[in-house]
């Protein structure tokens, strides 16, 4: 099990909502007691929240289901079922949210405390007691409470760090955060010793600052080679970009500037970091012949106007210099940089007629009608109960979905679907009087119907 994940598949249920209760008063010498049905609780959300504590997608990448709470069922004596409880997934600051299906971002998670309701509880059903009118006095129905939200949803990290060490493999990137910091890394001598980005805190004077290591860049990185691809993006949030450029590498063909030049055109090639500034540090000065090297090479950094440094991981050479000027430079950027501010969410109603809901003519015998309120209301009908598909029928005619069904050219018994075309709610249609005009008869029953 690796011990850092930043990308994972969610599966997040939210829960559904509880039944409202048909339930009737009854007390002795109080035939008439009238409905108490309650109402169904409302079922829990899934919400993401950014927490600073939370570092790595690791907890999700090894329990990717998270459901909800379900609302409990109303009862009688005007009892509603309790809420079900909402459950609260920590993810790190700088969290991207994507649609696993089209790959659609939802929202992208920076500042502490932001939260996205990812999956929306369901509503609970109204008891019988709230559907009571004064044409219906005594329903024998309740509404069915609705399912919560279902999603998959891609959750992918992008560290968020002031400074990111950049090169190739065995450059000394490991050696050299671990020196800086009090991060401790895996360290070897063979290329892809790191396979996972580690994160250090430095301190220079009064500037904290966070130091990131990506691992893995070589030729090729930003077409998927090696394992660049893959952490690429951990480079998009860094202020700085530090090259580090191993000095003493006895691979031919390998050189300072050229290997300068191969990791830029790899970051060129990944976009969205030419504004990033750069600095090079020569590393392994410790090694006579790498020492040589970055004298000679310094001044031709230095003539494309960057900050050159050299410096020895293991002998600490040159670090005091190379953390104040990444110091000096993050405090810059920092006072340019407006306030962080948590993630601003705008929802997005879906865009639908000035009525709420479209009828389409999708053949000469065949409607769909969609529309929150119909498809809500759909999900809400107990179809076993002949009071309750009256009372559908009422709230579709007073919504306007039959009159609009005989605009479009529906003629009694013609088919029609409400929802989408595949597992929606299909039926003939019977053009029909209101409720307000037609008895009701016994608790249950309608006389519209059969």
């Amino acid at each position: 099990m690796p011990d850092f994940v930043d990308q994972v598949v969610l599966h997040v249920k939210a829960g559904d909502g509880g039944n409202g209760c048909a339930s009737i008063h009854r007390e002795k010498f109080k035939p008439l007691g009238g409905p108490d049905g309650g109402n169904g609780g409302r079922g829990g959300d899934v919400i993401l929240e950014v927490d600073p504590n939370t570092a790595t997608l690791l907890d999700y990448h090894r329990r990717p289901h998270r459901k909800a709470e379900n609302g409990k069922q109303g009862q009688g004596s005007n009892r509603d079922g309790a809420n079900g409880e909402d459950v609260v997934l920590p993810v790190p600051n700088g969290t991207v949210v994507k649609n696993a299906t089209t790959g659609e971002v939802l929202v992208d998670l920076v500042g502490a405390g932001t939260r996205y309701v990812i999956a929306q509880g369901g509503h609970g059903g109204l008891g019988n007691a709230a559907l009571a009118t004064t044409k219906r006095k005594a329903p024998g129905f309740a509404l069915l409470g609705e399912p919560g939200d279902g999603l998959d949803v891609v959750l992918e990290l992008k560290s968020v760090a002031d400074v990111a060490l950049v090169g190739f493999p065995s450059a000394g990137k490991s050696s050299l955060i671990a020196a800086l910091s009090a991060a401790k890394p895996k360290i070897a001598d063979y290329p892809f010793t790191t396979l996972v980005p580690n994160l250090g805190v430095v301190t220079a004077g009064d500037t904290v600052f966070t130091v990131a290591d990506v691992p893995g860049l070589i030729p090729g990185a930003s077409q998927g080679k090696g394992l660049g691809h893959e952490f690429l993006r951990h480079v998009e949030r860094c202020d700085m970009l530090a090259h580090v450029i191993d000095c003493a590498t006895m691979e031919p063909g390998r050189d300072p500037v050229s290997d300068y030049e191969v990791i830029e055109a790899e970051l060129t090639a990944y976009g969205k970091l030419e504004d990033r500034p750069r600095i090079v540090v020569l590393n392994k000065a410790d090694v006579p012949d790498a020492r040589e090297l970055a004298e000679l090479v310094a001044p031709e950094f230095e003539a494309r106007g960057l900050r050159v440094f050299t410096v020895s991981a293991a002998t600490h050479e040159g670090l005091r210099e190379l953390t104040y000027a990444m110091g000096e430079w993050v405090a810059a950027a920092r006072a340019n940089k407006p306030v962080e501010e948590p993630t601003r969410l705008v929802i997005r109603p879906k865009q639908l007629g000035d009525a709420g809901f479209e009828v389409r003519r999708v053949n000469e015998n065949l409607f769909q009608v969609t529309g929150e309120k119909p498809e809500r209301w759909i999900r809400q009908t107990d179809f076993s109960n002949d009071e309750a598909v009256g009372y559908l029928a009422d709230r579709l005619e007073r919504l306007g979905v039959e009159e609009a069904l005989a605009k479009a050219g529906a003629t009694p018994g013609a088919e029609v679907v409400i929802g989408p075309m595949e597992g929606g709610y299909v039926f003939d249609w019977q053009p029909t009087l209101n409720a307000e005009s037609t008895r009701q008869g016994p608790r249950g029953s309608d006389n519209r119907l059969g």
